[in-house]
């Protein structure tokens, strides 16, 4: 369960259902927002020889407005692009692709003829996608697209909730991050339009879920790759979710969402090159808690306020320029359960108070011969405090990343080539007070950090794709270099299937809470081998990966002296393996989409207090996802499942001889939603109901022992449960002066 609850992106959930538009909904844009009416972009694309070729992507360059050429090579779509010049991109693999000059605002534009010439160095449908998963809507082929961040049930508009479902994943219900193949939550890195995040999820406490700072609205793609990632990335062991940003904002309107848990408050303004978007959230679950019990003893039940601010604009024919910000602060406090007698009956205490402030802008932008720019800069501020019992701790992380990233997709039919530059600067200080009488302590570090990187896509053969790709980083606070090369194979092995491979070194910092002791470590590397099938064909995709990580220089402490610097070392070790699966069908069942993922995972490793190598206590050997969605278009209603289900993991029982030697129980969660449109005031309007564990299983997470034996010799313990058996959400979503279509995403007939 989460400790708060965002709103849900109304733009998404508005995409849910198609329904008549009101007339009200009908009426011109208001003058304060001058954007030109839909221009009608239409036409036939043919190869040299005049056949009409199917599949062929037809795009508005730095827009989304485009379509894809039918079984006769026709296009037809309708862009709400300002006036004036713009370019035509017309691409389709194995061809050169073209760029047309199109004029919009001076009625339909018509391109009869469009001719492709062939391009043998081209791939056919060969990418190298070993390892990643696409949610973006002007990818081919991909396998979530945003919409199913916000219609997954249980994952509550979270974007690590929504990604469980995907294969690799393992659900830890008392933390909430995302876990990917036996890799930590830390281990996995954030990105949001190509610039590393610091702190990516929100404040929480130990047993208590957190959830993810950023609203999956904000988003027009996303790729979530569980290895074998490109050399762009770094200071990831295990895996990387990249998220880019919306553009300019389609049209003006005015947002507001009542929830039981909150309510937000929305304003977008368009102009022809400029939008601007405020929004202001309150999320606060005393109500909510007096109705529905809790098994934890709630003195503040969660309270989260907000805001934010979006600025995008185009600069000359094909530059863009954003800013996002944004605010929280959260303040919560509760008593846990406690196995040590003097907290047997009123509970452990613990509250939290944490405010953070982040800032990303970038701006990016083509250059000559063929070179495009893309740089930016982000600033975090995390201000967090936990007061167990009576005693505090604070931590104050400042953190800035710039990066620059020069890319060239011309250079040649062969290869493409990406190379770039990245600064990390970060200020880490906790104080803490071991005793009530003992005086406050203080630790933390400086880092420095620079990365340089070089990566190119090549074309061997009409059927097989490579990629290569070389990453140096230098940390300061480490004193210490390392060199990652990166190598990816893909070939193709039928009109509609690959198979790909990659392999690579991967490095990254110790965290915060081991460099805060002691900075005498290494680079930790994880190693990594991947072996993937992927075939797509008749909105059906099946795609299978084999996968290989070795670990080596983790961090290690003596458990009985974590304050010690003497006892760090980079001497760890480990592995994980396994098999991922994953299968989804948009074609079998009308206005259905399902999809089903399993992940086998074998993995040991000695890692930070392990005395011996051991499974983790966050890895489970088995998972598995089923995700469903039915539209009932007479009622204009979306209905939605979700099932997972994880075989139990590991802990140690210390009533028991060994380490990590017992297991929990197994994990299982039924979730379900629904999502109604409506007109309220004859504006468009989403009631939203999700509901998690409706089965009401009992959960257990895990188990805290008591620090002494009892009279019969035995460590007393308390299982950590989820804070309720399920969690009810129920939502309404108002977009007022809403004038662009809904429309439901296709299924095929």
């Amino acid at each position: 369960m989460k400790t708060s609850l965002l709103p849900l992106p109304l733009s998404l959930l508005l995409a849910l259902l198609p329904a008549p538009r009101p007339a009200a909904a009908q009426t011109p844009a208001p003058a304060h927002a001058p954007i030109a009416s839909a221009t009608r972009l239409h036409g036939t694309v043919r190869d040299q020889a005049g056949q009409p070729l199917p599949g062929v992507n037809v795009f508005l360059k730095t827009t989304f407005d485009g379509t894809s050429t039918d079984s006769l090579g026709r296009f037809d779509f309708r862009s709400s692009h300002p006036a004036g010049p713009l370019l035509l991109v017309v691409s389709f693999i194995g061809y050169v692709p073209q760029e047309l000059l199109v004029s919009l605002g001076e009625g339909p534009v018509a391109l009869p003829n469009i001719r492709l010439k062939a391009n043998p160095a081209a791939l056919g449908d060969v990418v190298v996608t070993a390892g990643a998963f696409e949610a973006s809507d002007d990818k081919r082929g991909t396998a979530l697209k945003p919409l199913d961040i916000v219609t997954t049930a249980g994952a509550l508009g979270d974007v690590a909730g929504a990604l469980n479902a995907l294969p690799g994943t393992t659900r830890v219900g008392e933390d909430g991050k995302l876990f990917v193949r036996g890799g930590a939550a830390s281990e996995t890195k954030y990105y949001i339009d190509g610039l590393p995040v610091q702190t990516p999820y929100g404040g929480a406490v130990p047993n208590v879920a957190a959830r993810g700072r950023f609203s999956p609205f904000l988003f027009k793609g996303l790729v979530f790759s569980t290895g074998g990632y490109s050399a762009e990335f770094g200071q990831a062991l295990s895996a990387v979710v990249v998220q880019n940003s919306t553009d300019l904002a389609p049209e003006s309107q005015t947002g507001l969402s009542l929830m039981s848990v909150g309510g937000s408050l929305s304003r977008t303004q368009r102009w022809q090159r400029t939008s601007v978007a405020v929004s202001a959230d309150y999320t606060n679950l005393a109500p909510y808690y007096n109705l529905v019990p809790q098994r934890l003893g709630w003195d503040r039940a969660p309270l989260a306020l907000g805001g934010s601010l979006k600025l995008a604009h185009k600069v000359g024919e094909a530059g863009m320029l954003k800013l996002y910000a944004t605010y929280s602060r959260q303040r919560l406090a509760l008593r846990q359960p406690d196995a040590n007698p003097e907290y047997l009956d009123r509970g452990h205490p613990v509250d939290l108070a944490n405010d953070n402030l982040y800032l990303n802008t970038t701006f990016r932008a083509p250059l000559r011969r063929g070179w495009s720019l893309n740089t930016g800069l982000a600033l975090t501020r995390d201000d967090n405090t936990i007061r167990p019992d009576v005693q505090a701790i604070h931590d104050l992380d400042h953190s800035a990343v710039a990066r620059l990233v020069l890319t060239n997709d011309s250079a040649s039919t062969w290869f493409n080539l990406k190379t770039g530059v990245e600064g990390y600067a970060q200020r880490y200080r906790q104080q803490y007070q071991p005793t009530a009488t003992a005086p406050v302590r203080t630790l933390g570090f400086d880092e420095q950090r620079a990365a340089i990187f070089a990566e190119s896509e090549m074309a061997l053969s009409h059927r097989l794709a490579a990629r290569a790709g070389l990453r140096a980083e230098y940390s300061a606070v480490l004193g210490r270099y390392n060199l990652a090369p990166r190598l990816g194979l893909a070939c193709k092995t039928g009109d509609n299937s690959q198979l790909a491979a990659a392999w690579g070194y991967y490095y990254q910092t110790p965290t915060t809470d081991l460099l805060r002791i002691s900075p005498a470590l290494a680079f930790e590397r994880a190693e990594h081998y991947l072996l993937s099938y992927q075939r797509t064909a008749h909105d059906r995709t099946l795609r299978a990966e084999l996968y290989q990580k070795n670990y080596a220089h983790l961090a290690t402490f003596d458990a009985g002296q974590p304050y010690n610097p003497t006892t760090y070392h980079s001497s760890g070790s480990g592995y994980a393996r396994g098999l991922d699966v994953f299968f989804r069908d948009r074609h079998t069942f009308k206005m259905a989409d399902y999809w089903v993922s399993y992940g086998l995972l074998d993995t040991r490793r000695q890692y930070r207090a392990d005395p011996v190598a051991a499974i983790p206590t966050f890895a489970a050997r088995h998972n598995l996802s089923v995700v469903g969605k039915y539209y009932v278009q007479r009622v204009h209603t979306q209905l939605g499942f979700t099932y997972s289900y994880g075989s139990g993991r590991r802990y140690t029982d210390p009533n028991q001889p060994g380490y990590q030697q017992a297991s929990l129980p197994d994990y299982h969660d039924l979730s379900l939603n629904v999502s109604y449109l409506t007109h309220w005031f004859n504006q468009f309007t989403i009631v939203y109901v999700s509901a998690s564990n409706v089965l009401g299983r009992q959960n257990i997470y895990g188990y805290t022992y008591a620090g002494t034996r009892d009279a019969s010799g035995q460590f007393a313990s308390a299982a950590v449960l989820p804070p309720a058996p399920r969690m009810l959400f129920v939502g309404v979503f108002i977009s007022i002066n809403k004038t662009t279509k809904v429309d439901l995403d296709k299924r095929p007939d």
